[in-house]
């Protein structure tokens, strides 16, 4: 038997890598436990545009979440990615450009005609992909329990996998928080199909179609350990970005705002560790969606080496 702690986007990776190697596996979500912050997560599928600040592995590596994903949940849209810049912060495409690859230029509006004429020039990433976080998480909790994994809040009767995220800062004393913040709008007047990420030197920004004139607009990231609401000026930043894609969005409604914590090491990279006979499976920084597959394939892979090992 295998304990899996949490039941975040790591958490539910883990135990659906677990399972499908043959492993019982049981998850513990205490019922005090908050919402993971991977139901705020936008849901990029985004390898390529991950390489504009983060190491090679990322980039490398996270291209098997798109086809894993795509495997285990249903909805996931194979549109690619859009990245746009005002005219004023054209060097910063152009930087990102140069940062980054398996892009091309095009004419934003070729791809998104609702963005009339706004933007000149664009990057296109076409291998990337997007989901909905909230219903793919809930989707592999429901292939999870269809397969007889219990969902409980008793103790762990099993080996322990350790995914709770921030709730394991104790045991891992690196870990620190980084903060998400994110909009749901509501903007049946804009028409955009795939996730466009909006560049400024201070604060990117990306806007992410949830279908039926919903958007989700969120920061990448924010250095900041602060939990509770989203500040005024998050709101008033984002909808700004979100203004800069499409005036449309000042019609918008406003129907959530949110704001996480994401766990992170030092070098911001997600990993396995080992404490004894607790194995962590932790940091996903802003790379969640992304990353959590990867990881719980390989510790699938280490965990059951282990028992051919131990035979």
């Amino acid at each position: 038997m295998i304990s899996v702690l949490g039941s975040g986007v790591a958490g539910l990776c883990a135990a659906t890598a677990l399972a499908e190697a043959g492993f019982e596996v049981e998850v513990i979500v205490p019922e005090e436990a908050p919402a993971p912050a991977s139901r705020l997560a936008g849901g990029m599928l985004a390898p390529f545009c991950e390489g504009e600040s983060a190491p090679e592995v990322i980039v490398a590596r996270g291209q098997a979440a798109v086809d894993w994903w795509a495997e285990h949940v249903p909805g996931v849209t194979h549109r690619g990615t859009l990245v746009l810049a005002p005219a004023r912060d054209g060097a910063e495409l152009d930087r990102f450009a140069r940062a980054t690859r398996a892009h091309r230029w095009v004419a934003p509006d070729d791809l998104e005609p609702d963005l009339s004429g706004r933007f000149a020039r664009g990057l296109f990433f076409e291998t990337e992909a997007h989901l909905d976080p909230r219903r793919a998480l809930l989707h592999l909790r429901e292939v999870l329990i269809a397969r007889g994994v219990a969902f409980h809040a008793g103790p762990p009767r099993g080996r322990i996998v350790d995914c709770r995220a921030l709730a394991a800062a104790k045991a891992l004393g690196d870990l620190r928080a980084v903060r998400g913040e994110m909009l749901y709008l509501h903007a049946p007047e804009v028409a955009l199909s795939r996730p466009i990420r909006l560049l400024h030197p201070r604060f990117p920004c990306y806007v992410v179609p949830r279908g039926a004139g919903r958007y989700m607009v969120g920061a990448t990231m924010v250095e900041s350990d602060r939990a509770g609401p989203v500040t005024a000026r998050a709101v008033m930043e984002l909808l700004s970005a979100a203004y800069t894609i499409h005036p449309g969005f000042a019609e918008a409604e406003v129907i959530e705002t949110g704001a996480g914590l994401r766990p992170s090491f030092p070098d911001n990279l997600p990993a396995i560790r080992r404490q004894g006979d607790v194995i962590h499976l932790n940091g996903m920084y802003r790379h969640g969606f992304l990353m959590a597959p990867v990881l719980a394939m390989e510790l699938a892979r280490m965990m059951t080496k282990e028992i051919c090992h131990a035979d």
